[in-house]
């Protein structure tokens, strides 16, 4: 140990206060006489405790008279019938307690791997975030995706122990494996500002280590210290106790209301971000909103993505129930009713941005109903479903007349079942979930299409090149307003990017390419409507004709922990799912081993795993995006894509000569372009 830290340590353990940190008011503190509006999310590795943790704090903080249990279906935050039948939180719902100078904002959310989306679009609006993890379980898979996607959005987060009552449970040992796995910069909040906690933080800044060894101790200015660097994410602080039992929840919520602060402008201009949409049951469009500065009132007109629309309504939800008020301001959480396109993600207001995602689904599954059933109306519904969950990406297949749902798994399609029975009153099933899919180029290529019947005109040259993996598709223009109108040119933007278009290998959503509109032809006279779409689409499928195709196929991120004797059985396994695996690591009796395997291959294994194991070993899966399918002729086989009979799309280009449109083959069509 350092020579400075030692002498701090034995320093100050002379001067440390007499009462917990729990009981010391701070002299100064900001914001005091005014509302501090803070959200904090409670998150899980599913049977954590989580909601029964957010039912501790919403009765000590007498917002519900009578704590509720999840085994006994009267959880005030789990209070649709679905989430009560199966025990499990489903929906990212809120509840609303007022504690010394602070309102909070609790969001409970769902902690099975198969509502992960609902989980990750919370995460956008939350100020700090609590992650409880089970002494008996310990750190579990989607524990480490829910740490992952906070340290993506940088959300502070602190650390509570559930379940601790239980015998043979060891916090010491559960903290060293959440430092092992999670973060080193944990600390422990049981014995708050002992000689460990202050060694702690001065390990981590090296400024006020300086300022106690010139000044001497103060311990208003080493807790400043503490709640910023949590707030900058340097620290995570961690306590325990029994959401259950009611142990350490109080003295949990006093540090938490202590070390946490927030700084919204109510005097800014207005924006907000859009993180749940819901219908009620009148069939009204309710968007959720997180206020980030300024104020909005009922019958305000507010902006975003080019559209302004009227506020009719604003209600603040606390659990299952509203009450509508007629105003709301920076820091706030609030429903809004009048906003009739906005989606998750969106921002409202100033600096209109869109947030983007990390969960999503790897299988696809036909909706399958009764014929009586007008297919347009369980569009409808599916629609609104969509709008609710954007992860479903509801596709209608025209050619073969069916409705498909992105999903995350089975137990999803299982309640989606449930919902749509409730809320729309007749029953779907769904076929067997199948992967997901996407194609890629391997080299640049050039596309151009060219439509021309009689009395319509528009021609595109664009440039397709590979991307990183898990880029999606952008868009470059570098074609001369001389050559092209801007308005066309933007229509050409607008197609590129409005869709997910179609390969030529498996007829699956392209992904990872750049495309760059080279130049452009329009006629004063006979472009209208549509023409650039269809000379746009062409381009892109002419292009992908001349190119080398990809399939992808979605991968896990693994991380398996065993028994030295089980890691011959693991290695063999994960060679004959296809899948990569880095030098084992030796961890006492254990062994851990990381790498890539396909979705496909090792989707079910987790039921083997457990088997052979006996439950005693770990499995962590994470999505690891996209790579090279291991086995594409065998899946292409299996699809029998026909490039030739989308009806959506065609490489050929139409010109016209002698008052009739002609068709020209991709491979002909670059001689017969009118730019070149």
């Amino acid at each position: 140990m350092p020579v400075q830290l030692r002498k701090v340590r034995s320093i100050i353990r002379c001067n440390l206060p007499t009462k917990s940190f729990a009981i010391i008011e701070l002299k100064a503190r900001e914001n005091r006489g005014d509302v501090v509006y803070k959200t904090i999310g409670i998150l899980a590795h599913v049977d954590a405790g989580k909601t029964t943790f957010s039912e501790q704090l919403l009765y000590h903080t007498q917002t519900i008279r009578k704590r509720g249990r999840v085994d006994h279906q009267d959880s005030f935050l789990d209070s649709h019938s679905i989430e009560k039948n199966r025990g499990i939180t489903i929906f990212a719902d809120q509840g609303i307690f007022t504690y010394h100078d602070s309102t909070y904002y609790i969001i409970d959310t769902p902690g099975h791997v198969d509502f992960s989306p609902e989980m990750e679009r919370a995460i956008q609006v939350m100020d700090y975030a609590i992650i409880i993890i089970s002494a008996v379980d310990g750190v579990e898979g989607h524990t480490e995706t829910v740490w992952q996607l906070l340290r993506k959005h940088q959300v502070p987060t602190f650390f509570f122990i559930n379940k601790t009552d239980y015998e043979g449970t060891d916090t010491a040992s559960v903290l060293a494996e959440i430092r092992s796995n999670l973060s080193e910069d944990v600390c422990d909040l049981t014995n708050f500002f002992n000689d460990e906690l202050i060694e702690f933080i001065a390990e981590r800044d090296e400024e006020l280590l300086e300022k106690y060894m010139d000044t001497g101790y103060d311990q208003d200015m080493w807790i400043r210290t503490f709640k910023q660097m949590i707030h900058e994410n340097k620290i995570f602080a961690c306590a325990n106790g029994s959401a259950l039992k009611d142990i350490g929840i109080l003295e949990f919520l006093d540090n938490l209301d202590r070390l946490t602060e927030t700084s919204y402008n109510p005097e800014d201009e207005f924006s907000a971000q859009v993180y749940k949409i819901r219908h009620d049951e009148s069939g009204n469009r309710v968007t959720f909103l997180k206020l980030l500065s300024g104020k909005l009132k009922v019958r305000d007109e507010v902006k975003y993505d080019k559209q302004t629309e009227k506020i009719t309504q604003i209600r603040l939800y606390n659990g299952s129930k509203f009450k509508p008020v007629d105003h709301a301001i920076a820091g706030e959480l609030v429903a809004v009713t009048g906003l009739t396109a906005a989606s998750i993600g969106d921002g409202i207001g100033a600096n209109y941005t869109k947030v983007a995602f990390e969960m999503i689904p790897t299988l696809k599954s036909k909706v399958i109903f009764d014929a009586s059933i007008h297919i347009k109306e369980v569009l409808r519904c599916f629609k609104l479903l969509y709008a609710e969950d954007p992860s479903l990406r509801v596709y209608w297949d025209e050619h073969f007349q069916e409705i498909h749902v992105h999903v995350m798994g089975v137990i999803q399609l299982e309640v989606l079942e449930q919902i749509v029975l409730e809320r729309f009153l007749f029953h779907v099933s769904f076929g067997e979930p199948r992967i997901l899919y996407k194609e890629t180029i391997a080299n640049a290529v050039k596309g151009y299409g060219h439509f021309e019947p009689l009395k319509h005109y528009a021609e595109v040259h664009l440039l397709i090149e590979p991307t990183k993996r898990g880029s999606g598709i952008s868009f470059e223009n570098v074609c001369h307003a001389n050559d092209l109108s801007i308005g066309n040119q933007n229509l050409i933007r607008h197609h590129s990017l409005e869709r997910e278009h179609h390969g030529l290998l498996a007829g699956s959503a392209l992904t990872d390419v750049k495309v760059t509109l080279l130049t452009g032809r329009g006629h004063n006279e006979h472009t209208s409507g549509g023409d650039f779409r269809e000379a746009t689409y062409r381009a892109l499928r002419q292009g992908l004709e001349k190119a080398q195709n990809v399939l992808l196929e979605p991968f896990y991120d693994y991380k398996i922990k065993v028994e030295m004797d089980l890691i011959g059985r693991v290695l063999s396994d994960i060679q004959q799912a296809h899948g990569t695996f880095e030098s084992p690591e030796n961890i006492g009796d254990k062994v851990i081993v990381k790498g890539r395997v396909p979705v496909a291959t090792f989707m079910n294994y987790s039921t083997v795993f457990a088997s052979f194991t006996r439950g005693k070993g770990t499995l962590n899966l994470l999505f690891g995006g996209y790579d090279r399918c291991h086995n594409s002729e065998e899946v292409m086989e299996k699809i029998s894509y026909n490039k030739e009979a989308d009806p959506e799309y065609t490489s050929t280009s139409i010109f016209c000569a002698k008052g009739k449109g002609y068709k020209v083959p991709w491979d002909e069509a670059e001689e017969a372009m009118h730019c070149l």
